[in-house]
């Protein structure tokens, strides 16, 4: 008896823990997709010398290239990796990774580059931040998937906007567009490194 309940005890724990690293995922993508979102047409204007039309074009694509990316990364994490959720994420932030340096060492002038790396990293971040969700829920009981997926959005979209908007202008206010790309590579790795830490956990008892 002591035995079982110890094990079921240690489950639960092991359990609450993958989930606590999926909840500051969650924060992380939401930080980087409001980062991106809410200081874009500002980094474009500014240093890229795109007009506002032009501005306005690469939002739109930005954000409408996320459609097909959440299709893909849930393709990827049910057909190629057996419902496991990590595994396809962590392949998107990678290239996020990419992306996001392309992005930022692009010389202004090269606006195809421009757009195609903000349509890149619209396709790239809108999976996780749909996966974190599903793999929250993949990781508790039954009756506490609502509780998980809705506290996985409430992390990722009023702590992550609001990091986005008030740290993201902070650091380029003191520290330059240096220092904001950095902080988003730096919570890319981050996400990385959660999800990473969230592998080979099974679903929660029911």
């Amino acid at each position: 008896m002591y035995s079982s309940t110890s094990a079921s005890s240690s489950g639960h724990r092991s359990t609450s823990s993958r989930w606590s690293r999926s909840r500051g995922t969650r924060w992380r993508c939401g930080s980087r997709r409001y980062g991106v979102v809410d200081w874009a047409p500002t980094y474009l204007a500014a240093v890229k010398g795109f007009s506002k039309e032009s501005s306005r074009w690469a939002y739109f694509l930005y954000e409408w290239a996320g459609i097909p990316g959440m299709l893909v990364s849930g393709y990827l994490s049910d057909r190629v990796f057996r419902g496991r959720r990590a595994p396809a994420t962590m392949i998107f932030m990678t290239f996020v990774i990419v992306a996001i340096l392309v992005y930022w060492f692009n010389p202004p002038g090269n606006v195809l580059v421009d757009n195609l790396a903000l349509i890149a990293i619209g396709f790239l971040i809108y999976g996780p931040v749909m996966m974190i969700g599903l793999q929250a829920a993949d990781m508790v009981p039954r009756v506490a998937t609502g509780g998980a997926t809705g506290l996985t959005g409430l992390m990722g979209y009023i702590v992550g906007s609001a990091f986005a908007g008030v740290y993201m202008g902070f650091v380029v206010d003191h520290f330059g567009w240096t220092g904001g790309f950095i902080s988003l590579l730096a919570s890319c790795v981050l996400s990385i490194f959660f999800l990473f830490m969230t592998m080979g956990g099974k679903k929660a008892a029911e």
